[in-house]
This record gives C-alpha cells, structure tokens and sequence, in this order.
C-alpha cells in the first residue's frame, strides 16, 4: 500500500512540474513574439510602448542597449535591446518576463 501511494504522488508530482513548464514555455514563446516586433523600428517605437529606459549601455561594437527592468510577484524582469548607429533595433533579450 505504501509503494502505491508513493507512486501515485510521484505521478501527481511529475505531472504539475511538466504542466508548469508548458506554461512557462507558452509565456516564453509570447514575449518573443511581442519583441520580435520591435526588430527594424526605430528608438522612438520602443519608447513609446515601454517608456524611458531604466538603463543605457553601449556594446563593444558600439551599438546602444537600451535596458528595462518589470518586476512581477517579487521576479525582476529584465528586457534588453540592441539598436545600431541609426538607432534602429537589431536584436533584443528577455531574462525572467513571464
């Protein structure tokens, strides 16, 4: 009897962790499609959907990172994204934004 309940919540157990990975796969694939978006436009488009930045770095090939940081339930979210010398993003990174 004790094996089978064991069982039973290793099943229960393997089964919500693959259930929360899913969910946090589908939430992944959104926010990549939502910055996707922002490839080609230029720095007054993202600014106008996220604000000012939080942060400005400059890359080692010279192209500006903009920087935003989003907390949700205590989990800091960082977006960051690459513009070029025109000032037109070509390339970005997600780190914790569900």
């Amino acid at each position: 009897m004790k094996s089978f309940l064991k069982l039973l919540l290793l099943f229960f157990f393997l089964n919500n962790c693959e259930t929360i990975s899913k969910k946090v796969d589908i939430a992944t694939q959104k926010e990549e499609e939502k910055l996707s978006k922002f490839l080609k436009k230029r720095e007054s488009d993202l600014k106008i959907e996220f604000g000012k930045p939080d942060k400005i770095e400059l890359s080692n090939k010279q192209n500006k990172i903009l920087v935003y940081y989003d907390t949700k339930l205590t989990i800091k979210c960082e977006r960051r994204f690459e513009l070029n010398q025109n000032n037109v993003v070509v390339g970005f990174s997600s780190k914790n934004c569900f």
